[in-house]
């Protein structure tokens, strides 16, 4: 039997995110950090050694290193382009925090050379990998709690650690917040109801200056709108999120932006009861209210159903979001090395997913603006 080959990771920017994901790479099997570039941090040469890894000066010195097989980039959205394409162009398979670019240009340059090279270019769109995204897709695919017809995101983010001079708020740098921050809830819901289109959107300005802190757009996935709010505004302490997907005999909320818990309301039968509890395993079911006789019968849109009870349950409250997302990261990465090795690997994740983000994202600011 063949030995697995070790491959060489590289991590091009090394902020507080960058050493949380390497942290979690790295405990990938046959994965070997080989250096640290283009950051200038004290912290990214104290991570360097903890790994055993160099501290380049140079992202052409990472570049040169004949054991390098991958890059991990994890720099402002600004940089994408330019240091992925270099990545490429030096035979590196590269993995990119998102946005995968600034722009549609940029984005369908990036995935064309990847492609005609045969290499990787994902942006980590990690949510794909959360268990609770593969349950949220089954319940719309089975028809538990009847069609979907409507959905929202909404994010009352934080802004208490991104002073007025922050890169996030300049558009130059960040590309504003549908391309920033948007590309990760557009994919989401893409992987749930299809590929969508942008009908509307809005931007916000603070009073009197021109930072963009809140936006606001309606995607039309098939017959069904969802509407996707983002605002920065928020005390740190209050930073929170929500999402939910209305069906046409209950719904289902999710919070936080790395859904962990879950609350599903409805309308169901006996066997729609078990469904829940087999797909929602080891959650909490209350009744609100048993029906029976004629009771059972019920009409919503036209149609004719049968219910023997309305329920609410709750699941997920147990999960720490910080370890989840954790899982994730490792999730996603075993993913993309699996495909180095072994090409014909079916990825979550491809580069298709970072590319139609980022169309919608571009979509949507455009819109924002018109």
């Amino acid at each position: 039997m063949s030995k697995i080959k070790e491959l060489g990771l590289g991590i091009i920017g090394f902020g507080g995110f960058g050493l949380f994901a390497a942290q979690h790479f790295l405990q990938t099997p046959n994965v070997k950090l080989i250096g640290i570039a283009g950051s200038q941090r004290e912290e990214a040469t104290k991570a360097a050694n903890r790994f055993g890894a160099t501290h380049f000066d140079t992202i052409d010195e990472l570049l040169d290193q004949p054991d390098l097989d991958i890059v991990y980039i994890a720099t402002p959205p600004f940089l994408h382009y330019e240091q992925s394409m270099q990545a490429l162009r030096a035979g590196k398979h590269v993995i990119c925090e998102k946005p995968l670019a600034m722009n549609a240009e940029q984005g369908h340059e990036m995935v064309s050379f990847a492609e005609s090279k045969g290499l990787l270019m994902v942006t980590n769109l990690m949510q794909r990998y959360n268990p609770m995204f593969e349950r949220v897709k089954k319940l719309i695919d089975k028809k538990i709690l009847g069609e979907f017809l409507h959905g929202y995101f909404e994010n009352y983010a934080g802004d208490e650690g991104l002073s007025p001079q922050h890169w996030f708020w300049d558009r130059e740098l960040s590309g504003g917040i549908f391309i920033e921050h948007g590309v990760h809830f557009f994919d989401m819901f893409a992987g749930w109801l299809g590929e969508g289109r942008v009908e509307a959107a809005q931007v916000c300005k603070r009073e009197g200056s021109d930072l963009e802190d809140q936006v606001n757009a309606t995607v039309r996935y098939g017959d069904a709108l969802v509407n996707f709010y983002h605002g920065f505004t928020q005390v740190g302490r209050m930073d929170r999120q929500e999402m939910r997907l209305l069906f046409e005999r209950g719904d289902v909320t999710l919070q936080e932006w790395v859904p962990t818990r879950a609350v599903i309301r409805g309308l169901v039968d006996e066997a729609g009861t078990r469904a829940l509890m087999d797909l929602f395993p080891g959650s909490i079911l209350d009744i609100t209210a048993n029906y029976g006789g004629k009771d059972r019968a019920a009409r919503g849109r036209n149609k004719d159903f049968e219910i023997a009870q309305q329920v609410q349950i709750s699941y997920g409250f147990d999960h720490q979001k910080m370890h989840l997302y954790g899982e994730l990261l490792r999730q996603m990465f075993i993913d993309q090395t699996s495909a180095i090795r072994y090409p014909e690997t079916h990825r979550k994740i491809t580069e298709q997913n970072g590319l139609v983000s980022l169309l919608t994202a571009v979509d949507a600011d455009r819109l924002a603006r018109s």
